[in-house]
């Protein structure tokens, strides 16, 4: 099996190093900018896209310009590789894939790749023509690295090391599969009736966060205390995503490691989430604000890689009426949900919470799947299925 994966840890740049990253950062948002406008001035004037290969060339002429020339004390590679970024998400915008590239603002999403010609040695990591630099090293970089990724996080640098390994095929250590029903109130109810806790980091964090944004308002913009409110609000953000990313990977290592198959909900959650107008929209804002900070789609993201190098799977079932259908007749009604978190059957009065009812209809889904051969793990499954 090939594993790639990527090992983040925070730099400890010196201060001519840390300039010289902001400086390569904003070279790149510099050559982002440029070849964007006239991208979009050739498809103004009904011209086709210049390709890859032809941005490389105007880069060349840049650097020859004096008033460009700057951008020759910048190392190439992360310049080349945003030209090459910035080349897919053109043509990921004209095909309608997503939406069309903008232009990139200063102090947003700052950072830069190399996709090769790094060396990583003990604590210290080499960027061509930026000089070593020391990081945190939290834990071993397994495997051959292929490119590394630096970004501005706050006040604090970090940087991303990616990399590959071919390691035997895994076999599960366990034959138990269960299936989770995803919720709100809840992040998730198991198959045995194991609860999942669902972080409250909006309910934790909101006073903070709107005595903070108030307190930005209140300044003149690009002046030095809005920047100093500006970081220290950034700040409060990086907190809570790193407070749930970190719950997520403890309760994902832990159900990947103890269940060779897993059964889940196949929820579109990008759609889910949408804004809506008019009448409940105020609900329909608390309902998506509620689901994002669960964070569905990075646990199901990371439950699923993590079940492939233990050696099991994920298996996505069809999300519809699981809330509905009763367990025991199956009979399907929306009035079998007379409240949010109990579930009562019209038709053979079978009663209990929602959730768990939701876990039931996802894991006979599963075994539905199973049963056609589909994930090649029958044996677990079948086992498991006489335990129950």
């Amino acid at each position: 099996m090939l594993i790639r994966q990527a090992f983040r840890f925070r730099l400890k740049p010196s201060a001519k190093i840390a300039h010289m990253l902001v400086c390569t950062a904003g070279a790149r948002r510099f050559v982002w900018n440029r070849a964007l406008e006239i991208q979009r001035a050739r498809l103004d004037n009904d011209e086709g896209i210049l390709s890859y290969a032809d941005l490389c060339k105007l880069l060349v002429e840049w650097k020859k310009d004096p008033e460009t020339a700057w951008l020759n004390e910048q190392p190439s590679q992360p310049l080349q590789q945003v030209l090459k970024d910035l080349n897919r998400a053109l043509k990921d915008g004209l095909s309608k894939a997503r939406g069309m590239p903008r232009f990139k603002c200063k102090g947003v999403k700052e950072g830069f790749r190399y996709p090769q010609g790094v060396k990583v040695e003990g604590n210290q990591v080499y960027l061509p023509k930026i000089g070593w630099v020391r990081f945190r090293k939290s834990r071993e970089v397994l495997g051959a690295v292929k490119n590394v990724t630096t970004s501005l996080e706050g006040r604090h640098w970090t940087i991303s090391i990616q990399t590959e390994r071919e390691v035997p095929d895994p076999i599960h250590p366990s034959d138990r599969c269960t299936a989770i029903d995803l919720g709100v109130s809840l992040l998730g109810k198991l198959f045995d009736g194991t609860e999942i806790k669902a972080l409250k980091l909006w309910v934790q964090y909101r006073a903070r966060i709107c005595r903070d944004q108030r307190s930005l308002a209140r300044k003149v913009k690009g002046s030095a205390n809005y920047k100093k409110q500006r970081l220290r609000l950034a700040r409060l953000w990086r907190r809570m995503h790193d407070i749930r990313l970190d719950y997520l990977h403890k309760i994902t290592t832990d159900l990947s490691k103890n269940h060779a198959v897993i059964y889940v909900e196949d929820l579109a959650v990008k759609q889910m989430t949408q804004s809506a107008s008019g009448s409940g929209s105020g609900r329909k804002a608390w309902l998506n604000r509620a689901i994002l900070e669960q964070g569905w789609y990075e646990f199901r993201r990371q439950l699923e890689y993590k079940l492939a190098w233990a050696g099991g799977e994920l298996i996505a079932v069809d999300p519809r009426y699981t809330s509905q259908k009763c367990p025991e007749c199956g009979y399907t009604a929306r009035g079998n949900r007379p409240e949010r978190d109990r579930f009562s059957c019209q038709v053979c009065g079978y009663t209990a919470h929602a959730d768990l009812v939701g876990a039931q209809n996802i894991m006979a889904a599963g075994h539905a799947v199973s049963a056609c051969g589909a994930n090649g793990l029958r044996r677990a499954v079948a086992q498991e299925s006489l335990r129950l």
